[in-house]
């Protein structure tokens, strides 16, 4: 598969995506620059973490008005694949392409922890190869994660299973206890009716490596290949068999940049 992963001022977790998509599991990713409207290229987008444009106003909100937003709303429209990761859920809701909105955390502060989530619908190409019920061990890291819809959204999503994952205890029980910031209904990630539009509010690029405190991020990501038909890599590589472009072995700081990970960015005079 080919990933777009956008980037806009203020994301900051772009660089372990694009890690993980290219290095953990072997497919093509570009940065794309949030000015940048030409996705024709790509199979998926992914909208990673961060605090996009500052989350000024609230989260998403200035985000949502980017150019790239437009291309994003298109390639959803024609029944791609769109992924969002915590600031990128939140930019989603912002859009209009997932039902509902997100809150500032009950209490009003940072949450920065791991949580468990239960996983409650296979109906997306990012959930379909991981049995419903099973539990994943996930970090969050969000000011504005309470998920929130009115009544008869909720009532609507819950009909159509567009719930994908809930905040749960260990052993996959839903209870407040394991609700980390106030969400309505232990909601942690959601997917539209069509199924090809999907976001969470923990990470899953941060728990896809061994030397990591979970793999379970793992199994999002490798439901979305075996859909695809993709072959991902059978075990995540070590740095020593990682191998830089002419043939040495990257050093530590390079392992850490894998650059070339700017964004792509257009001449607006071009």
């Amino acid at each position: 598969m080919k990933f777009a992963v956008a980037v806009f001022p203020g994301t900051n977790c772009d660089r372990e995506t694009l890690h993980v998509l290219r290095d953990v599991f072997g497919q093509t990713a570009d940065p794309v620059w949030h000015e940048d409207t030409d996705l024709a290229a790509y199979d998926c987008v992914v909208l990673p973490g961060g605090f996009a444009h500052g989350d000024h106003l609230r989260a998403g909100a200035i985000a949502r008005f980017s150019p790239i937003m437009r291309a994003v709303e298109r390639f959803a429209r024609g029944d791609r694949l769109v992924w969002g990761i915590c600031n990128g859920f939140q930019v989603l809701l912002e859009a209009g392409l997932l039902p509902g909105a997100m809150l500032p955390n009950a209490g009003r502060a940072f949450v920065c922890s791991w949580v468990y989530c239960r996983v409650e619908s296979a109906t997306t190409p990012f959930t379909a190869r991981i049995t419903p019920g099973q539990v994943l061990r996930l970090p969050i890291a969000h000011g504005e994660g309470r998920y929130y819809a009115p009544p008869e959204t909720l009532r609507s999503i819950e009909r159509r299973g567009q719930v994908a994952l809930r905040y749960c205890l260990l052993d996959g029980r839903i209870a407040d206890a394991a609700n980390p910031n106030g969400a309505l209904a232990n909601v942690a990630g959601l997917c539209n009716e069509g199924g090809n539009v999907f976001a969470l509010m923990p990470h899953p690029e941060r728990a896809s490596e061994p030397e990591l405190a979970s793999q379970d991020g793992r199994a999002l990501f490798e439901s979305l290949l075996a859909a695809a038909g993709e072959r991902p890599l059978l075990s995540p590589p070590t740095r020593d068999a990682i191998v830089g472009a002419h043939g040495v072995r990257p050093s530590s700081q390079e392992w850490a940049r894998r650059a070339p990970l700017q964004p792509i960015m257009r001449d607006p005079t071009a």
